[in-house]
């Protein structure tokens, strides 16, 4: 089984960017993703009344990385450091099964410029070498073709179509989950 220990959080360094633990002072941007409907349309999760409910969300993702649950990184650009532009993160581990879902989210003015394949990236490395993950899950809303398209790039595999299994907002949604096997 899995034995994790992010006691010394792990940033990580990719060519353009910085991923790091998320604080307090990066509230404000996630907010105004978290709340944007854009950015959320694809997202299945209620959105955010105030910023005090995105600091509640960085305590419950500080909370499951202390438990081993969860590990999630802010996305910051190496030539503005202090600016969250995203975030991504791999949560549900189930150790047993050496196994964690990856999710993530990019502000609108980042899309389309290879950030978040940059990120997953790092992400998938991370948790490959460094974490002994045997396989990294994704459950994405199949109308978001942009999801799709990332995934596929860095190697994940349609493996179930589900229909109509998330009720959300008045409506029964399907998913589609990718997966990611370590080959090493």
């Amino acid at each position: 089984m899995l034995q994790l220990d992010f006691s010394v959080f792990p940033t990580l360094y990719t060519d353009r960017l910085i991923l790091r633990e998320m604080t307090a002072a990066d509230a404000p941007a996630l907010f105004a993703m978290r709340s944007n409907p854009e950015i959320m349309k694809y997202i299945d999760r209620p959105k955010p009344a105030t910023v005090d409910d995105i600091k509640e969300l960085i305590q419950t993702m500080v909370l499951n990385k202390e438990k081993g649950d969860g590990i999630s990184w802010g996305i910051f650009l190496k030539k503005n450091p202090e600016v969250n532009i995203g975030n991504i993160g791999l949560f549900r581990i189930i150790a047993a099964h050496y196994r964690a879902e990856v999710g993530y989210m990019l502000s609108q003015d980042y899309h389309l410029k290879g950030i978040m394949y940059e990120a997953i990236q790092k992400v998938i490395e991370y948790g490959f070498n460094n974490m002994n993950l045997h396989s990294i899950e994704a459950n994405i809303n199949p109308e978001n073709t942009a999801s799709q398209k990332l995934l596929e790039k860095a190697g994940f595999v349609r493996e179930a179509y589900f229909k109509e299994n998330y009720y959300f907002n008045g409506k029964f949604l399907d998913s589609a989950i990718y997966s990611l096997v370590n080959k090493l």
